[in-house]
């Protein structure tokens, strides 16, 4: 089974190398990485093209748009996915492997650095806690630093919708229509705490908004937002 690991980027140069590297030390390596440049005005995506990863320009900002991209140019049976600004762990892949065979989409949790080391453990416990509660009410949150899928049920229920903000979100439910979506406790991914840097109230405020719809301003690949 081939695996594409999609990633969506927008003047990300200091954060970029960081990922790729974490994806190029996977303990099972990825069949194709996919480095998606939204438009960036910065060397996001030459140092992208440095590390010998597959290259696709969206050139019209958006998230949506740029993850959308990344999936159509994805060859590989199932589709992974993580933002620039973030680091799966050694073994994110491997982890996700055994269930893919049961699955059509499978998500992970995540853990914030860059912060002290006891705000770090509470962001994952923090963020399994609210995994578990959507999980319970049917809405499980597939967020797009860790999640994958299987690439043809993917189109087949249309890939992405164009909503910024929890597109990522918008398409596990759609795939939950089509066949079973399983949390992968192991597949960890650390995502950069910039997503908290205009305060945790206005962080949660803005997940809360994603989840209900109404979700107000505009987040492009890489420019810290996440589901």
């Amino acid at each position: 089974m081939r695996i594409s690991v999609v990633v969506p980027a927008r003047n990300e140069e200091q954060l970029i190398v960081g990922c790729l590297e974490a994806l190029k030390g996977q303990t099972l390596p990825p069949d194709e990485i996919i480095v998606v440049d939204n438009g960036s005005t910065d060397q996001t995506g030459e140092l992208a093209a440095r590390m010998g990863v597959k290259l696709v320009n969206c050139p019209t900002p958006g998230v949506a748009l740029a993850r959308q991209a990344g999936l159509e140019a994805a060859t590989g049976d199932w589709v992974a996915t993580t933002d620039a600004d973030s680091r799966p762990v050694a073994g994110w892949l491997e982890a996700l492997r055994p269930h893919m065979e049961q699955s059509v989409a499978l998500y992970g949790p995540l853990r914030m650095f860059g912060l002290p080391a006891w705000q770090e453990e509470l962001t994952e416990l923090g963020y399994g806690v609210f995994l578990k509660l959507m999980q319970l009410i049917g809405k499980p949150n597939l967020a797009a630093a860790n999640m994958a899928f299987h690439r043809q049920t993917a189109l087949e229920v249309g890939g992405y919708p164009l909503v910024e903000a929890r597109e990522d979100v918008l398409l596990g439910w759609s795939l939950k229509a089509k066949g079973p979506v399983r949390y992968v406790r192991d597949a960890l991914v650390l995502t950069s705490a910039r997503r908290v840097r205009g305060g945790w109230f206005n962080f949660l405020l803005q997940q809360a908004r994603n989840l209900s719809g109404n979700s107000s301003g505009y987040f492009a690949a890489g420019e810290g937002r996440e589901s």
